[in-house]
């Protein structure tokens, strides 16, 4: 079953002397997170007021935090989203709907699970834990398909991986 609320990212620290916090993202980027008028903090729904990027941080003013003292309360806590709010494009999908997915070969032979998403300079990769462990680049021409909702990914295997 797929996750209500996914992981935002995490406040870093104040920005400012009105009430404003630095929200490192951890999806693809502060402009994903722009659009969100609520965000959630320990399970309670908090209002956005206003939200702009600023170094690949999203600088988040919440409704009632209006001093640097109410920002600092928030600091380190985790942001989510509710998936309901989340508009994504045709094709794309969150990392937490295949972690833990199985994966198979063109030939639906069992590779293993996915265990990780590594976001590497050169992109991401996929690492399936098998009978041994696998590194796939999140390429066309070794992921093949991902199915979210049957939780399945079918690869091409070559020698190396």
């Amino acid at each position: 079953m797929k996750q209500e609320y996914l992981e935002a990212g995490k406040i870093v620290s104040t920005f400012g002397v009105r009430g404003e916090v630095k929200l490192q993202p951890w999806c693809d980027g502060a402009d994903f997170l722009r659009p969100f008028r609520t965000l959630y903090i320990d399970g309670a729904p908090r209002r956005v007021v206003s939200s702009r990027v600023h170094k690949d941080m999203l600088i988040v003013q919440f409704e009632g935090v209006e001093d640097v003292s109410a920002a600092m309360a928030l600091k380190d806590k985790v942001v989510t989203f509710a998936r309901a709010d989340a508009k994504l494009p045709e094709g794309r999908f969150f990392i937490a709907d295949i972690l833990g997915a199985r994966v198979v070969d063109e030939a639906g032979a069992e590779v293993g699970r996915l265990t990780e998403v590594l976001d590497l300079p050169a992109g991401q990769v996929y690492v399936v834990q098998g009978e041994s462990e696998h590194t796939i680049p999140n390429r066309p021409e070794f992921i093949l398909g991902v199915d979210t909702d049957s939780g399945l990914i079918r690869v091409h295997m070559i020698e190396g991986l």
